[in-house]
């Protein structure tokens, strides 16, 4: 059995027996490695997110937390692979670590058949990308959109001036692996759309953003139709 088959079914392994423990050592010779492999492993999967937790003393061991995990039959291999190729589309985008934090989650928590079928199709899809990788979004982009704070932003316009100014984010646009932070201007009193890669630095402020309505209808966005992300289609 290979590292990433492991992975898989020592994710089930503990959720079949939760609440109750395994210990590393009785891991080992069920998937017969090491006590040192499995540690490991189990380190992995923790650090991808995967709500597992040590308990010390001769009755402890390791249980996963099966109310805030996947349940093994929630994605079928199709369902699976749109949204690894969804999340791996993000890579350039300021949900790129998020994104592939998902990514580890979802297949942990397959079966270990639907997760070797779920892998081999997207081995099958390509991301046509340019060959120079330009500046990309920073991280912090996703913390000022979901703060529900000013933010202090320092932003380079397209003839290269650089302005410091502090902004109300309101939403967020994305066009073509583009994205723009919609916000409240308050330098020029009004909403503007701030390219992702065009932010030098952005610095979240204690100050709670006022209530203001955005008229998703009012942005001026001719190059097309702007979709929700959930619509009509789930």
């Amino acid at each position: 059995m290979n590292r990433t088959d492991r992975l898989y079914a020592i994710v089930e392994e503990l959720r079949a027996v939760a609440p109750r423990y395994r210990s590393a050592r009785w891991l080992a010779g069920r998937f017969e490695v090491s006590v040192r492999t499995v540690e490991r492993d189990l380190s992995a999967l923790q650090q991808a997110g995967v709500p597992i937790w040590a308990q010390t003393g001769r009755t402890g061991g390791y249980a996963i937390d099966t109310a805030a995990t996947l349940g093994p039959m929630g994605f079928t291999p199709d369902e699976a692979l749109a949204v690894l190729v969804g999340a791996s589309a993000l890579r350039r985008g300021p949900f790129r670590q998020p994104a592939a934090s998902a990514m580890r989650k979802l297949l942990a928590v397959l079966p270990e058949g639907d997760a070797r079928r779920a892998t081999a199709l997207a081995d099958r899809v390509r991301l046509l990308e340019p060959e120079v990788d330009g500046p990309r979004a920073p991280a912090a982009f996703a913390a000022a959109l979901q703060a529900d704070r000013v933010v202090r932003l320092t932003y380079r316009d397209r003839e290269g001036a650089v302005t410091e100014r502090q902004v109300e984010p309101l939403g967020s646009v994305v066009q073509d692996g583009v994205w723009f932070l919609v916000a409240w201007c308050r330098l020029r009193g009004g909403v503007r759309a701030f390219r992702a890669e065009r932010m030098v630095a952005v610095d979240l402020t204690a100050e709670r953003v006022p209530a203001r309505e955005l008229r998703w209808e009012d942005l001026d966005i001719p190059a097309g139709t702007l979709r929700p992300v959930l619509d009509g289609s789930r």
